[in-house]
């Protein structure tokens, strides 16, 4: 079909996600036609180097024909088995304990699902279970980050803390409290290490004596916030936050669907401060965005706290029909081989480290505030007056510009609504390709001077 006629049915059929319903038909959508490894090409013909690796997914980049070969191979010969009535496949199977390996501690027990999102709610359900039948009925709050994200179901997404996954819908109140975030850039209290560790340790703390311990269920974080501006703590925050988790007697969840699979440097994120959660959640770089998957790990406590105490022959009444697709497990088994075998983890972790001081040469921009990174994972919080920290009026419309120029100089990235640019290039970048996205980025800033409405606003 022509692109012309593609975009007029995009226009009448598709419901894109997280948009404007009414500004994406008048927009038009923009077609990819293909990819291979940091580059994608659109319908039009347009090269541009991947900057956010898909949806912070991509990690071993496009056009592994090994990875298309596992998924061909498992479809002719079981191209899907369910999980219901003890049914499993191998390559499900074997997920399963590479997975229960390759993560910290005891988290030892995987449930799939078919993302991020239904993780969380596969999370949120199950700890509610847990409480319920080891007579703890009343612990019921979830805590959670300011900016963080937890995807977008209706559950879940009242524990993610931005504003557009709330206006005009209603969430349960249970899941809805909020501590503060290690937001160092923006702290009051101060912007060295220790105050913004005990900024969050406190607030935690004041939050649950505010709801009573034995109210509160669990906290969620992210170990860098990611769609909430790429929020990056300080090293000894996120044990920190797990040890007074355990003291306070609230179960510990770690969300790492986008920090996981070598995106920050290690496989997940936890091992840099030998973090052990009571459950993690994973998605994206698990399949690389290959096929469609997620992951809940849980811990022995929690697993053994359902098993021992479930209604005697009663069911555990959560599940899905695709959870353990055998394509996209036979698919994450081949991306988790390439991670390691393939290299693509240590390539992250070499790169990461020349990505971090490439990035930092940005801090010097008129635009740029503050530039914060881990690994293959950064923001570039962009300001009107370095000084004050002074934000841009929403009448510059910044990221509107930001994504188009970006688009047009043939860089892609997350242009978020306040201002601040996301990255997370795939594992698999050379430094050379490192070179072109920061030099295309800084294109995209000076760009951004000639504006009339940005120039009128820059202090």
């Amino acid at each position: 079909m022509t692109v012309n006629s593609l975009e007029a049915l995009d226009r009448m059929h598709w419901v894109h996600p997280v948009a404007n319903w009414a500004g994406h038909e008048k927009r038009g959508v923009t077609i990819l036609k293909s990819a291979k490894g940091a580059f994608i090409t659109d319908a039009d013909g347009h090269e541009l180097i991947d900057g956010f690796a898909g949806l912070w997914c991509v990690n071993v980049g496009y056009g592994h024909e090994s990875i298309v070969e596992a998924a061909a191979a498992q479809m002719r010969e079981l191209p899907y088995a369910t999980g219901y009535f003890s049914f499993g496949s191998e390559p499900t199977i074997l997920l399963a304990a590479k997975l229960a390996e390759l993560t910290p501690g005891d988290l030892n027990h995987i449930y799939f699902s078919l993302g991020g999102s239904d993780a969380i709610d596969g999370a949120l359900r199950l700890i509610q279970f847990y409480y319920n039948v080891t007579g703890r009925p009343t612990k019921k709050a979830i805590l959670s980050l300011e900016r963080g994200y937890h995807g977008s179901s209706s559950t879940g997404a009242g524990v993610t803390a931005l504003p557009a996954f709330h206006a005009n819908f209603d969430f349960p109140s249970h899941v809805r409290h909020y501590v503060a975030a290690p937001y160092a850039y923006r702290n009051p209290t101060g912007s060295d290490d220790a105050a913004v560790i005990a900024a969050s340790v406190a607030s935690l703390r004041a939050k649950v004596e505010e709801l009573g311990a034995d109210n509160v269920a669990a906290f969620f974080c992210e170990p860098v916030v990611g769609s909430g501006g790429v929020i990056v703590p300080p090293k000894g925050w996120l044990k920190a936050m797990r040890d007074t988790a355990a003291e306070l007697d609230i179960l510990f969840l770690a969300d790492e669907v986008i920090t996981g699979f070598g995106r920050t440097g290690p496989m997940f994120a936890c091992e840099a401060e030998g973090v052990v959660p009571d459950m993690m959640t994973m998605a994206k770089g698990l399949t690389s965005g290959y096929a469609p998957l997620g992951a809940l790990a849980i811990g022995e406590k929690v697993y053994k706290g359902i098993k021992d105490n479930a209604p005697d022959g009663g069911l555990v009444g959560h599940g899905q029909t695709y959870s353990g697709h055998p394509v996209s497990a036979a698919v994450a088994l081949e991306v988790l081989r390439l991670y390691d075998e393939g290299g693509i983890l240590a390539n992250g972790q070499r790169v990461g480290a020349y990505f971090e001081k490439k990035l930092a040469t940005l801090a010097d921009h008129p635009l740029v505030g503050e530039v914060r990174a881990r690994g293959l994972l950064a923001g570039i919080e962009l300001v009107a007056d370095k000084a004050s920290k002074e934000k841009f009026s929403r009448a510059a419309r910044l990221p509107e510009h930001l994504f188009a120029r970006g688009y047009a100089n043939g860089v892609i990235f997350r242009a978020f609504g306040d201002d601040i640019i996301g990255l997370a290039p795939p594992l698999c970048c050379s430094e050379s390709e490192i070179d072109l996205i920061v030099a295309r980025l800084r294109q995209t800033l000076d760009d951004m001077l000639a504006i009339p409405e940005v120039k009128a606003e820059l202090r």
